[in-house]
């Protein structure tokens, strides 16, 4: 697949003077500006996050009814229920929340609901089993229930209170909850008075915007432990809730929110725990995932959270949460190793779907009018639709939704590409739809099967308005142009200052110009699918490695390169080598 370059502009003037007063490299300070930090002080924040910089969580939208509703159940010794969710996500808000809460006193139980059986989120059969199972007067919804409308209004009839937690899409009319705890809320009184000029502390609050919901989970616990405090409550004088920021920093980059603004500051800290965490679960589960000492958000979100989603997805993510509140090694490694075992069983069925999809679309995917795509299939897991619709998209970037059966009504999951806001498009389809929400670039709907088809055809009519031909191709977005000389291991060391990197702070990526093979390339690899190449501008050589390259053309003569630059470490010695990202044919 071929990728349009996007050279972020360079602006030497301005990175040159930002770099004399930060002390750091023109290049870091030009990829700072790439990531929309204009000014030394923005800089010095993301460079230097501290959780003293986080906003007051009573800024949030109706956080002070959702604290209110909390205080009275525990002066009145009333019991609650946290309602979750089965991603990393969901029980990672669930299991902070129960043990934030019940070390403060409060009566509280949890409910996951199963995938299979019971559907996504605040589904009313999932309500009326939960309630049959704990007949609580108050429900704490977290990572759902922002699109509930009739599970919330059936609960209220039954004189039960819901608090909602949640940072997903919110319909139009939102849920009756007691507090509707979600950034979302405010987006339109926001939007109403973006011309004016905000204060440090509004604008302090729309970092929220992009929290998932652990990170929610985590601003509630500190709005309680204030409000505690300021009560005189015995325990919260002395509780710390730094040690529940190793959950922080798993649910929030196994949810793929842009790591920035509060995300940055939460995942940073976040990591730092999950690196000494004592948590039993967390030590297991790095244990039976082969994981190094060291974590960053690569081996949390390709190896430790594909193993706490697996049982989700299958089934129930009880095992997940029993493993996150485990209290020793006896009880946590068992689970550990079940989770390993039912995701392997996960990537086996994700395999044989993906392979199926991707046959089917390759035999009719017509560029120029399939703008979306839509699959669905009686006998496809509805566990893994959303990682086989990543896969999809992958493949031919579009737009994918891929749906799996479940008796009279099929489910389904799909993931966007830039330029197309998937929610809102769902929303322009909602009468063909039984049920839908998520956000712009992943979703999740339930639909009856005959009327596939009729949703397919709507929503590529939606897509042809919003979509230019241009979005149709991936773009890869360029930092700099550099030269090869540029690129050493002190260097690399010095801008790994943007760590953590992720989503909204992606890794580096550069590009080098004329270049040319110093010596015959290497193929890499049982299947000979990986290549290894040494790229030299005549004055400088480095080692190139294009990871599954497979049949994809490769360079010759003299080319450009884009790559991101990495630490090799190989028998103890540690060099930079360039991964590849893609290459074209150096002008003439």
């Amino acid at each position: 697949m071929t990728h349009r370059w996007n050279l972020a502009p360079p602006q030497p003037l301005l990175a040159g003077q930002l770099a004399n007063q930060l002390r750091i490299s023109p290049l870091l300070a030009q990829c700072l500006l790439n990531r929309g930090l204009v000014d030394a002080s923005l800089m010095s924040g993301f460079l230097q996050p501290r959780l003293k910089q986080l906003s007051d969580p009573f800024l949030l939208p109706n956080m002070e009814l959702a604290v209110d509703r909390l205080f009275r159940a525990l002066n009145s010794k009333e019991p609650l229920v946290i309602f979750g969710d089965y991603d990393v996500d969901g029980v990672t808000s669930t299991a902070l929340l129960l043990e934030f809460l019940r070390a403060l006193g409060w009566r509280v139980e949890y409910y996951l609901p199963h995938r299979r059986d019971e559907g996504y989120g605040l589904s009313h059969e999932a309500v009326e089993n939960c309630l049959r199972k704990f007949p609580v007067k108050l429900l704490l919804a977290v990572d759902c229930g922002s699109t509930s409308v009739k599970s919330i209004a059936w609960l209220r009839a039954q004189g039960v209170d819901a608090i909602v937690l949640d940072h997903h899409q919110v319909s139009a009319p939102a849920p009756d909850a007691v507090a509707l705890v979600n950034p979302r809320v405010g987006r339109a009184a926001a939007d109403a008075t973006a011309s004016r000029a905000a204060s440090t502390e509004s604008q302090r609050a729309t970092d929220g915007q992009e929290l998932c919901s652990v990170g929610l989970a985590f601003k509630l616990a500190h709005a309680v432990l204030k409000r505690g405090r300021a009560n005189s409550l015995p325990v919260a004088a002395d509780y710390d809730l730094r040690p529940l920021l190793d959950l922080v920093a798993l649910g929030t980059i196994a949810d793929i929110v842009p790591l920035k603004a509060e995300n940055r500051i939460l995942v940073s800290a976040g990591l730092e725990r999950l690196n000494t965490t004592q948590r039993p679960g967390l030590m297991a589960l790095k244990r039976v995932a082969g994981a190094p000492a060291r974590l960053g958000t690569y081996e949390v979100g390709f190896q430790l959270a594909p193993r706490l989603n697996a049982a989700g997805r299958l089934e129930t993510a009880e095992a997940a949460l029993q493993l996150l509140m485990a209290r020793d090694q006896a009880t946590a490694l068992p689970l550990a190793q079940a989770l390993d075992v039912q995701n392997r069983e996960r990537q086996k069925i994700e395999r044989g779907i993906v392979e199926e999809v991707l046959g089917t679309v390759q035999a009719k995917f017509k560029p120029d009018t399939d703008l979306v795509i839509v699959e669905g299939h009686l006998a496809w897991h509805i566990g893994v639709v959303g990682i086989v619709a990543s896969r999809v998209l992958q493949k031919f970037y579009r737009p994918t939704i891929i749906v799996g059966g479940d008796g009279v009504q099929w489910r389904g999951s799909g993931r966007s590409i830039e330029g197309f806001d998937l929610a809102d498009a769902l929303g322009e389809c909602g009468d063909l739809l039984v049920r839908h929400g998520g956000h712009a670039m992943a979703a999740g709907l339930s639909l009856e099967p005959a009327k596939l088809e009729s949703f397919r055809l709507r929503l590529n009519e939606v897509a042809a308005r919003f979509l230019k031909p241009a979005e149709l191709q991936p773009t890869l977005a360029l930092d700099a142009e550099v030269g090869l000389e540029e690129m050493t291991l002190p260097s690399l060391m010095h801008l790994e200052k943007l760590k953590p990197m992720g989503q909204g702070n992606p890794s580096l990526r550069f590009c080098a110009r004329n270049l040319a093979h110093q010596r015959p390339l290497q193929r890499l690899g049982a299947d000979k699918q990986h290549v290894k190449m040494w790229v030299t501008d005549g004055a400088m050589t480095h080692e190139a490695v294009w990871w599954g390259a497979g049949n994809y053309s490769l360079p010759v003569g003299r080319f450009d390169l884009a790559f991101t630059p990495e630490a090799n470490e190989y028998r103890g010695q540690r060099s930079l080598q360039l991964k590849t990202l893609d290459w074209r044919a150096a002008p003439s």
